[in-house]
């Protein structure tokens, strides 16, 4: 197989979380992706090519931040022309900053339900 063969894309990704249908519509106002399916045990967006769905599970916990025992496992980086700015909108959707940050160049914040995603600069 050379370095150029396409073996797979990306057509999906799962998060667990309490509340699908909030997640949903928070990504939804994040991404400027349609909800295509919103049930309360399961939700999801999609930009018609790829999509996120968030899945309800019984005693969810959210992943720590930051978390040296590696419970965080797997994170979004988004793409925004202005980090100050996309936080600030993110925050009125329901987002939160944590203290702890690792860097200057990006911000880490966590979604409605505790996943961790990063805002860096496009």
């Amino acid at each position: 197989m050379t370095a150029n063969t396409q073996v797979a894309s990306l057509i999906m990704m799962n998060l667990d979380c309490s509340d699908p249908v909030a997640l949903a519509d928070f990504y939804h106002h994040v991404l400027g992706w349609e909800i295509t399916h919103s049930q309360p045990e399961y939700a999801m967006v999609s930009d018609g090519h790829t999509s996120i769905g968030f899945g309800q599970l019984a005693n969810y916990r959210a992943p720590a931040w930051p978390d040296e025992s590696g419970a965080k496992q797997v994170h979004l980086d988004l793409g925004v022309s202005d980090i100050d700015a996309a936080e600030k909108e993110y925050a009125a959707l329901g987002a939160t900053t944590p203290e702890f940050q690792p860097g200057e160049t990006w911000r880490v914040m966590l979604d409605p339900a505790g996943h961790p995603f990063c805002l860096c600069q496009r």
